[in-house]
Parts: C-alpha cells; structure tokens; sequence
C-alpha cells in the first residue's frame, strides 16, 4: 500500500503565501512524475503543476510566476510553494504521483492524497 499525505493549507490573505507538502510513504519502489492538482467548488478538478523525476516542471499558465513545485527525491515528497495568491486560487489541493511499487516494480499507479483546503480572503 502506498499513502500520499499533504499538509500546509490553510486561510490567507490575497498576496500572502503557502507552502503545500505531500509526501510518499509505504511499499514504493520509485516515483515518476508527481503533481498538484485543485477543484473549487462547483468546478472540475485542474492540474496546477507537475515534476518529474528529474526535476523538469509544468505549470498551468494561471499560476506561471507565482508557484513554484519541487521534490525531494530522498524523502518522497513533493512541494508546491504558492505565492501572490489570489482569491480565485481558493480550492482543495490534491497531490497525485506515477508510483511504482515493490509489488509492481513494472507497472506505475496513479495515486493521490486527500486534499488539503487553501482558502485566499481578506
């Protein structure tokens, strides 16, 4: 069983920052891409940035220049640095990564966390 657990929401004012981290744990025996993902109420859920393992980064162009991912490979964990924030990045952001485990050390698993609100407001 592999477990995603983020923390580091929470309520802040427009212009402030965060720091969202996600980390891996259980019978993994590598990670690929890993991402951050958010669903505002009433609408779909959207990729916000994704890394792979060599540290190559995607970001949706909404939050271009303001987030920044990265990982640490030793501790199976993925961050998102969040800054300038705005109201309309009020969400509930999830973390997901391409896992391969020690069960199925050919065959990767799409695998998320629980999600961790953010709300943006004054």
């Amino acid at each position: 069983q592999v477990q995603l657990v983020e923390s580091g929401g929470g309520l802040v004012q427009p212009g402030g920052s965060l720091r969202l981290s996600c980390a891996a744990s259980g019978m993994i025996f590598s990670i690929n891409d890993m991402g951050w993902y958010r669903q505002a109420p009433g609408k779909q859920r959207e990729l916000v940035a994704t890394i792979t393992s060599g540290g190559s980064t995607n970001y949706v162009e909404s939050v271009k220049g303001r987030f920044t991912i990265s990982r640490d490979n030793a501790k199976n964990t993925v961050y998102l640095q969040m800054n300038s924030l705005k109201p309309e990045d009020t969400a509930v952001y999830y973390c997901a990564a391409n896992i391969f485990t020690i069960k199925t050390p050919f065959k990767q698993e799409l695998c998320w966390g629980q999600g961790t609100q953010v709300t943006v407001s004054s």
